[in-house]
């Protein structure tokens, strides 16, 4: 593939997605006109942040007139799940310059990195095109992202009430499509229950941080069932 045949790829295998997204985006523009918020606002926080759930949360706490070092300090601690995606990326990109990688890196979200990264596995996409596959996908989802948020902040002003419509089901459908193709071995199969087992336990703890410890001690699972995996082949082999 050329790079323009690796963008349109990655924008093509982020189509499932995407959809997923469509209600969650609307959602949002909504429900930032019903508090109060100017429309520039959540149009703003689209194109600068880019960041779902942390949008969601600090529209809340702009709500509930937190500090600006509370809503941020908020924000980072939803958004470090990132540094999870962005460590097992890094093998993928670290050849490349600076500039590109400050991009790649605003551009990584659950879904870009769900749609690209079985491709990097499974070699269809190699250190030449990858990149290019990734931003591909992330300038869809940026697109997508920025013009339905705008379409909810629209609509959110002629049509009141639309961010309690319960749209946003199509965001659990949309996570569920991501991790579903992971559930192969039985590292993911403990990842996955751990994980999901842990935030249902750690739900009520503050500022989302439930959710990051679930995200932790479900990566130390699966590792650790990996690693496990691979002691009791190597012991197998030296016995045979």
């Amino acid at each position: 593939m050329n790079k323009w045949e690796a963008m349109r790829f990655g924008a093509i295998v982020s189509i499932p997605m995407m959809l997923g997204n469509l209600p969650f985006g609307m959602i949002f523009g909504s429900l930032a006109v019903s508090q109060g918020l100017e429309p520039w606002v959540p149009i703003a926080m689209s194109l600068l942040v880019f960041a779902g759930s942390s949008q969601f949360v600090a529209l809340g706490l702009i709500a509930a007139g937190a500090p600006i070092l509370v809503i941020i300090f908020t924000t980072f601690v939803v958004n470090l799940r990132h540094l999870l995606y962005s460590a097992d990326f890094m093998k993928y990109v670290k050849h490349l310059p600076m500039p590109w990688r400050a991009v790649l890196a605003f551009g990584l979200t659950d879904e870009t990195y769900a749609a690209t990264k079985p491709y990097f596995v499974n070699g269809k996409l190699d250190a030449t095109t990858g990149h290019w596959a990734y931003l591909g996908s992330f300038l869809a989802f940026y697109s997508m992202w920025n013009l339905t948020t705008l379409i909810g902040v629209v609509a959110g002003e002629l049509i009141p009430g639309m961010s309690e419509w319960g749209l946003e089901f199509a965001m659990v459908a949309t996570f569920l499509g991501i991790i579903t193709i992971y559930l192969q071995t039985l590292p993911y199969w403990i990842t996955f229950i751990v994980a999901g087992s842990a935030a249902l336990f750690l739900y009520q703890l503050p500022n989302n941080l439930g959710m990051l410890i679930a995200a932790l001690l479900g990566v130390a699972a699966g590792v650790l069932v990996q690693h496990l995996q691979l002691r009791l082949k190597a012991g197998a082999s030296d016995h045979a």
